[in-house]
Order: C-alpha cells, then structure tokens, then sequence
C-alpha cells in the first residue's frame, strides 16, 4: 500500500487535509497527517509504515520543516506547497520579514493575539477574502502550551536558511506556488530552487492564488503529477 504524510503549517491544523485524505484513501492509500495541537487538538508526529510502497509527503508551508528527520529522509516524492527553504531571505526584504516575524512573536499571549492571528489568516487567503478558508480552531482559543509551539516555531521561520539536513536528495519533488502569495516572498522561492536538484525537481505556478493551497484544484495538479512520476 502506497502512504501520504502531510505536514500542515504554522498556525494551521489537521484538519485541512480533510478533503485530501479522502480522496487519497478512495484511490487506496494510506494517510497521516502532522498535528501540531495548537489550539487543544493532541498533538501528533505522522510515520512511515513498515510495509509501505510509495512513500509520498505532502507539505504546506513550514511544515517540511517540522517534521521528524526521519520521516523526511525516507520520503520518496515530495510536495512543497508554498514551501520554502529560508523564509527569511538575504538583503532588504529579509530583514523586513524577520521584524514582521518578532512583532507576531511579541503579539503572542496579548490583548493583540487574535488581530495578528486574524491578519495572518488574511494575507494567507489572499487574494480571497479570509473567510473562503476553512473555520481556523486557532479563532477560537489557543492553549498556553499551542502558544508555546506558535512562539518556537515562529522562531523557526526565522532561522530556518536551507532545506532541512535529512532532506532525501534522490527524492521526486513538485513545487508549487501562487503568484499572489503574500507570504511567502519571490526571493526565497527563488532561494528554494536553487537548493532544490533541478534534475528531479518540477515547478507548477499557479495564476491568482495565494499562500492557502490546499484547495481541490491544486489537489488535482498533484494527483496528476503523482500518476506521472
């Protein structure tokens, strides 16, 4: 049996995946899903079966890099949906996004918590209106322990600066971004694919979307790639 892991990002959730997974295990794979448990939800670390075919990973945003090593590493094709290896590119634009990055971290925990958040979940439905996103649990409260796990992997956005170490270098890969992704900056998209091998590595853009990817039209660009490759 083929498996997917999919990796949702910062200040996401499992739950977008939903229509995903099902759709997925229609054609008969297996599914799991990375939890972060930001807003009370346990949290869960995905892994690859003992017995699995073809080894899928599916990532949103920061989530390849919150992943265990070890599940990277064992990937055999890799989805990057509005993914990144330095969030935080070099020059002036870099240095813009790392103090946009310390006045959300500072937010956290405050009377401001839930405008930041509010205005995140804009600029990533963007150039939708927020509210053709699914329902975010973050809206409705945030553990002290989520608050913790927002804050540090904050500061993973802004240190992370290459894809990770256990990144499998024979791995398939399939990038694919918005044009209007206000996220996700053009300079470290760039930086990505010059990390990335060429030779195994596709690019797919997409007109008038955004950062928020996870959509039934991008799953179908992946279900096609995925009967390519």
């Amino acid at each position: 049996m083929n498996q997917v892991i999919a990796a949702h990002g910062w200040a996401g959730d499992a739950s977008v995946w939903k229509t995903w997974q099902r759709s997925f295990e229609a054609l008969g794979w297996q599914w799991q899903s990375l939890e972060q448990g930001y807003s009370g939800q346990q949290p869960y670390q995905p892994c690859w079966a003992s017995d699995v075919g073809q080894r899928l990973l599916i990532s949103h945003s920061l989530g390849v890099h919150m992943l265990p090593a070890s599940v990277l590493a064992d990937a055999q094709a890799i989805v990057l949906l509005a993914g990144f290896s330095a969030f935080v590119p070099p020059g002036a634009t870099g240095r813009g996004q790392a103090v946009a990055l310390r006045g959300m971290a500072a937010r956290l925990g405050t009377p401001g918590e839930d405008e930041m958040l509010q205005k995140f979940l804009e600029r990533c439905a963007a150039p939708l209106p927020a509210s053709a996103l699914p329902p975010n649990p973050l809206l409705r409260g945030i553990t002290q322990e989520g608050r913790e796990r927002l804050r540090a992997h904050l500061q993973l956005l802004q240190n992370c600066d290459s894809l990770p170490s256990s990144w499998p270098a024979e791995a398939s890969v399939l990038v694919i971004r918005g044009d209007q992704d206000r996220v996700v900056c053009d300079e470290s998209h760039a930086v990505l694919l010059q990390q990335l091998p060429s030779d195994r590595t596709e690019e797919h853009r997409l007109d008038a979307m955004g950062h928020a990817l996870v959509t039934p039209a991008v799953l179908k660009v992946v279900l096609s790639w995925i009967g390519a490759i």
